[in-house]
């Protein structure tokens, strides 16, 4: 072989190289589009969610008090009663806001008492059982003991919803922003009714996490990808989940540093739960307790545009407002 034609043949072999290296990194890149586009691959079924309303939306009930179990008691009585909602033998589904692992004090997690209330409520309602679940961004296990929750649903007779690997399928959450997405999907197999507890707290990048931001607990995956369009996720998480009943744990608000808290100084207490069969009823509310104008946070106007709900709650025909 002449050094010419050595010369070209090296050539030849680097661009066969190059030509060989880019194809895999575009290969890769198209790997990655198409598990980010769908993580499941074509043989997995795509679930869907049912509704589990069973009441009117224009209920709407607040209890003040210094006792957390007992206006949480007194708001579910003033909506029509937890049988109202829960009927015998029902499997009931909680879903709490325990994202981080935070003890209760720093108002980041639901109220443990408050938990405890809901969950005698339904038995009394003669719900056959109670389950409670979260997809924590932390170590789902440490959530809930560190905020006390797990005390609480295990003293209650509740029974935790922890989730693992085989607990997540894909299910159409949106036809928007999320589309399908790997879900907590096991816990809606199990229940006939849905309840949530979200707590009452800021959060840095929507202006609060009230009734609708709490379902955010329910999606798998990376979903921190979804940050970037938080508003129209927020309110695609409200149009994705019918509840059966919302009850807004406002005992105590992190009114900065949301929503994870980072010392008592960012939590005041509110001494107030609120029940609604309407999320943006409780959402405006909960906007109304942190004194936070609803027309700045635009999931409200996008929830209502979806016809969610309302939020102008007080025109309710079933309004209603106690202290005890």
């Amino acid at each position: 072989m002449s050094e010419s034609q050595e010369k070209i043949s090296r050539r030849e072999f680097i661009a066969e190289l190059l030509k060989k290296s880019s194809l895999a990194v575009g290969l890769l890149a198209a790997g990655s589009f198409f598990v980010h586009r769908n993580p499941f691959g074509k043989s997995k079924t795509v679930m869907t969610v049912p509704s589990f309303s069973v009441a009117p939306k224009d209920i709407f009930a607040i209890a003040r008090g210094n006792n957390p179990r007992q206006i949480t008691s007194a708001a579910i009585k003033s909506a029509g009663g937890m049988k109202r909602f829960i009927n015998k033998g029902d499997k009931v589904l909680i879903k709490v806001n325990c994202a981080f692992a935070r003890p209760a004090w720093m108002g980041a997690t639901t109220s443990p008492e408050v938990l405890s209330e809901v969950i005698k409520q339904c038995y009394e309602a003669q719900a056959s059982k109670v389950y409670v679940a979260d997809n924590p961004i932390n170590n789902a296990k440490l959530c809930f003991e560190r905020s006390g929750l797990a005390d609480a649903i295990h003293k209650a007779d509740g029974q935790l919803l922890l989730p693992s690997e085989n607990s997540f399928a894909p299910v159409r959450v949106s036809s928007g922003v999320i589309g399908v997405w790997p879900t907590f999907y096991k816990p809606f197999t199990m229940c006939d009714k849905l309840i949530g507890i979200p707590t009452l707290k800021t959060h840095n990048l929507c202006g609060a996490s009230l009734a609708m931001k709490n379902w955010y607990g329910f999606i798998g995956g990376s979903r921190n990808r979804f940050h970037q369009n938080i508003y129209q996720v927020v309110a695609e998480l409200g149009e994705f989940i019918s509840p059966t009943l919302i009850v807004l744990d406002a005992t105590r608000a992190l009114i900065r540093n949301g929503p994870t808290g980072g010392s008592s100084s960012d939590v005041v207490t509110k001494n107030t739960v609120a029940v609604s069969t309407d999320q943006v009823a409780i959402d405006a509310f909960g906007l109304e307790l942190l004194g936070i104008d609803k027309a700045k946070v635009k999931y409200i106007q996008l929830a209502e545009s979806k016809g969610i709900g309302t939020s102008d709650y007080r025109k309710f025909k079933h309004f209603s407002e106690v202290k005890i």
